[in-house]
C-alpha cells in the first residue's frame, strides 16, 4: 500500500513539473522576440535587457553584439534581407549612413519633447534618437611611464614626439565608432591637410591599431602599452578598477559621438519595436545610461562620473555629424591607404 503511495505521489509530482513546464514553454511562447543589433558594451546590455524586460515582460530582447564599424558594416551587408528589428546603442553617424539608404523608420518615441535638440533626428518622425554621448580620452598608465621616462601629455600634439615611438595604441577608426569619431574629430579640427599631417606623425608611434574601442585602455591598464587612446566610459571604469592609469583629455578638443536608437522599415515587430524605443528615452533608461557616461539625451539624469571632468561638455570639438556621416567611406579609404599595416590581425 505503501510503495503504491509512494508511485501515486511521483506520478502526481511527475504531472505537475509537466504542467509547469509547459505553462513556462507557452509562456515563452507567447513573448515577442526582438533582435537587437548593437555596439553596447558587453558589461553594459546585461543591464539594459534586464531593466527594459522586467518592464516588458512580454518582449524578449536577443542581441548581435559587435563593435561600430563590424555592426554598421553588417546591417549595410544585409540591406537586401535584414534581420534586425531594431538597432539600441549605435553611433549616430552609422545610423546617418543606414537612413540614407532608406533602411530606418521614422518614430517619435513618447517623451521625445525631453530629449535634447541637438542629440536626436531633427526632423518630427526621426529615424533615430539619441541616449547618450562618448567621446574620446586617453589612458596613460603612469608605472610604464616611469619605468620609460615618459612625459604625460596634455594634447594630441604631445603623441607625436619621438619619446612614445611604439608606446601608443588606438582603435582602427573602420571598426571602431571611437577610432572613427577620433579621426573625423582631428581632421575637422585642423583641416583636412593638417589633420592627416599630424595622424602621419602619429602613425610612427602607434604600436597597433585595434578593432575594439576598449581595448586600448584595458591594454594601457595592464602595461601591455602605456598610451592607449580610447574613450570616457572604459577610461573612468578601467581607473575604477585600479589600474595605475591616468586619463587625459586632450587639450585642442575631443571627439565625440552619439550613441542612439532606431527602428528598422523592415522589422515584422513594429509594436514591440516602438515599445523599446519609447522606453529608451525614459528617465529609468537615462539613468542606466548614466552609470556609463557623463552627457545624456535626459540632463535631469545625468550623474557626475568619478574620473571625468564636469565641464565635458565644454572640452567637446565641434563635430560636423552630416560631414563625418557623408564622408566616412572616402576618410576610410584614405586611412587605410597609410595605415593598414599596423593592424591587429582580425
Amino acid at each position: 500500500m505503501k510503495n503504491s503511495l509512494t508511485r501515486r505521489a511521483g506520478l502526481l509530482s511527475l504531472a505537475a513539473l509537466s504542467t509547469l513546464l509547459a505553462a513556462g514553454a507557452a509562456q515563452a511562447q507567447g513573448k515577442t522576440e526582438l533582435l537587437v543589433y548593437s555596439a553596447l558594451e558587453a558589461d553594459q546590455i546585461k543591464a539594459y535587457k534586464q531593466a527594459f524586460e522586467q518592464d516588458h515582460p512580454s518582449i524578449e530582447l536577443k542581441f548581435v553584439r559587435d563593435s561600430t564599424g563590424i555592426v554598421t558594416a553588417r546591417l549595410l551587408a544585409e540591406k537586401a534581407n535584414p534581420q534586425a528589428d531594431v538597432i539600441w546603442g549605435l553611433a549616430a553617424t552609422s545610423l546617418m549612413l543606414l537612413d540614407k539608404e532608406g533602411m530606418l523608420q521614422g518614430y517619435a518615441p513618447k517623451g521625445l519633447e525631453k530629449v535634447r535638440a541637438n542629440m536626436r533626428d531633427p526632423r518630427a518622425q526621426p529615424t533615430w534618437v539619441g541616449m547618450d554621448l562618448w567621446s574620446s580620452a586617453v589612458c596613460f598608465n603612469t608605472v610604464e611611464a616611469d619605468k620609460r621616462k615618459l612625459p604625460k601629455p596634455a594634447s594630441w600634439a604631445d603623441l607625436t614626439q619621438p619619446a612614445y615611438k611604439g608606446t601608443v595604441t588606438m582603435p582602427h577608426p573602420a571598426s571602431s565608432g571611437t577610432g572613427y569619431l577620433m579621426v573625423s574629430a582631428w581632421l575637422q579640427m585642423m583641416g583636412e591637410d593638417k589633420g592627416w599631417a599630424f595622424m602621419d606623425a602619429l602613425h610612427q608611434n602607434i604600436g597597433v591599431y585595434t578593432h575594439s574601442g576598449s581595448k586600448p585602455c584595458r591594454q594601457a591598464g595592464a602595461g601591455e602599452f602605456p598610451v592607449g587612446l580610447s574613450f570616457e566610459y572604459r577610461a573612468n571604469k578601467t581607473k575604477k578598477d585600479g589600474a595605475p592609469i591616468d586619463i587625459v583629455f586632450p587639450k585642442e578638443g575631443l571627439g565625440w559621438d552619439l550613441e542612439a536608437t532606431a527602428i528598422m522599415k523592415t522589422s515584422k515587430k513594429p509594436e514591440a519595436a516602438k515599445a523599446l524605443a519609447d522606453w529608451a528615452v525614459t528617465r529609468k533608461a537615462n539613468e542606466l545610461y548614466g552609470a556609463n557616461f557623463a552627457i545624456l539625451a535626459l540632463p535631469e539624469a545625468q550623474q557626475k562620473m568619478e574620473h571625468v571632468p564636469a565641464n565635458l561638455e565644454q572640452m567637446l570639438a565641434k563635430n560636423d555629424f552630416v560631414w563625418a556621416a557623408a564622408n566616412r567611406e572616402r576618410i576610410l579609404t584614405e586611412w587605410a591607404r597609410r595605415y593598414e599595416a599596423k593592424a591587429e590581425k582580425k
